[in-house]
């Protein structure tokens, strides 16, 4: 079910009447969401409960003998190795194991070899990467003490399925989200409004930004070879936006969809086109992941408590992963190769990338230093995008080779939607710098008129009907 639906339009109000009104206890509501997440989810494929079932039981069963055999920490190791081999491979099977078969039957091509590798005709299923993760980081957080292990399994079903991050995150840990199903909640006007006014800024992000430039995107991408160096530019400047407008306006509508139950969700994106380096730019953006990698692969190798080498190959490695879970192609795996690589120069050269303030702190507009850093920060981003948007290398080299060698053919092959895309992207930037304060942008409680905070909410509602692309489409990062 698309956050962007009519179908949502009608499931979210009917949970959230019956979840406050039709359930007098926390166990009720709990058992509500875990049926409507069942609901939302199995929209797409009845089939995609199955798995996430499976799942979430064996995570839950590991939770539970990780306590029964407290004190013996080698039959610990043992489950939640157990566990985690089995999610892992559930999500290769279902996610890479044609990526790998295919790779690996190019390699034996290479040395002469014809080899024919059986593949798999299944569908991935929506949102796998994300409820694994999710369900992984329970399992070690419970195995390292971090978190009590909880014997509730309809606590527990409704932590890993919880609808509105379920197929695209945040990716939360059981230490911050099992708990709010542990205890009762409470309704207040402030945070439900609160809520709704998030909600309302992420579908603006998505109908107005986000769909209105993958028009332009998907039209030209594929004729690349067509295009001047210039036009090569603002389409991929075009996609940076669209895919950041796509993945963190489904952030803003699940963690404001959130707080109408009394959940809080993490944040997951931070002003991330205001970074001036590309190490501040991963604090920014997809907080979830980047602190999950951080947390679960990056520390256990040794973080930046080793020999500067070291460091570079824990970077390296944490982001070849990275790379690989956002897609089984190599042009993914690449890319995170890309952004490692980046890091890697900034450690090597000993830039400093933890700043006191954010850009622009006390001040209207960021310093000359500032807004070179900043600019530096983006092209380096957009550059990296090629690969993220490209379907295979060959199409990522040749979309560079024409952005530097077309640099001075004539333009004019865009159409007009595209300077119509290109002011929703400036005029986001600007509202986002006027706001970057705030914990998201219509969070208005600097405003002292009611009056006038549901005048601006009224006001960007109807500019989201008006300026939003005529077809419904889904959101980029369900495919992950």
């Amino acid at each position: 079910m698309l956050f962007n639906s009519i179908e949502f339009l009608l499931f979210l109000p009917i949970v959230f009447l019956l979840y406050w009104f039709a359930c007098p206890t926390r166990r009720m509501q709990n058992l509500l969401v875990v049926v409507a997440s069942y609901v939302f989810y199995g929209w797409w494929d009845w089939k995609f409960l199955l798995l996430i079932a499976f799942t979430t039981l064996c995570s839950y069963a590991s939770g539970v003998l990780i306590e029964r055999y407290e004190g013996s920490r080698r039959i610990q190791q043992y489950v939640s190795a157990a566990n985690i081999t089995v999610n892992i491979a559930v999500l290769c099977l279902f996610k890479y194991y044609n990526f790998f078969a295919d790779s690996l039957a190019a390699v034996f091509r290479g040395m002469g070899y014809e080899v024919d590798w059986a593949t798999l005709n299944v569908i991935l299923p929506v949102g796998i990467s994300f409820y694994t993760f999710q369900a992984l980081s329970y399992t070690i957080d419970v195995y390292r003490h971090n978190i009590r292990p909880t014997r509730d399994v309809v606590e527990f079903f409704a932590f890993i399925s919880f609808f509105p991050q379920l197929v695209a995150g945040p990716i939360e840990r059981a230490t911050n989200l099992l708990p709010q199903f542990q205890r009762n909640r409470t309704f207040t006007y402030e945070q439900g409004i609160d809520g709704f006014r998030q909600m309302l800024w992420g579908f603006a992000k998505k109908l107005i930004v986000a769909d209105n430039c993958a028009i332009v995107v998907n039209e030209h991408w594929g004729m690349y070879s067509e295009l001047s160096g210039v036009e090569l530019f603002i389409l991929v400047i075009l996609f940076s936006f669209q895919i950041y407008c796509d993945f963190s306006g489904y952030s803003d509508i699940a963690i404001g969809c959130a707080k109408l139950f009394g959940i809080r969700l993490m944040r997951n994106f931070d002003n991330p086109y205001f970074s001036r380096s590309i190490p501040e730019f991963w604090r920014r953006w997809h907080i979830s992941l980047t602190t999950w990698f951080r947390d679960y692969i990056y520390f256990p190798l040794g973080g930046s408590r080793c020999s500067k080498w070291k460091v570079i190959r824990n970077v390296y490695i944490v982001w070849a992963v990275s790379g690989l879970w956002h897609g089984a192609n190599w042009t993914f795996v690449c890319w995170g190769l890309y952004h490692g690589t980046l890091l890697a120069i900034y450690n090597l050269l000993g830039v400093k990338t933890k700043y006191e303030h954010a850009a622009g702190y006390g001040r209207r507009l960021p310093s000359g230093r500032e807004f070179l850093q900043i600019l530096l920060t983006f092209v380096l981003v957009v550059l990296g995008f090629v690969l993220f948007r490209s379907e295979s290398m060959s199409q990522a080299f040749g979309y560079w080779t024409c952005m530097f060698t077309h640099a001075f053919q004539s333009v004019g092959h865009l159409a007009g939607s595209t300077i119509n895309a290109l002011i929703y992207c400036a005029s986001l930037l600007i509202i986002e710098w006027v706001r970057r304060a705030r914990p998201h942008v219509l969070d208005l409680g600097d405003v002292r008129r009611p009056a006038v905070a549901w005048g601006i909410c009224f006001v960007i509602a109807v500019l989201s009907y008006c300026l939003m692309a005529n077809k419904l489409s889904t959101f980029i990062y369900f495919q992950f």
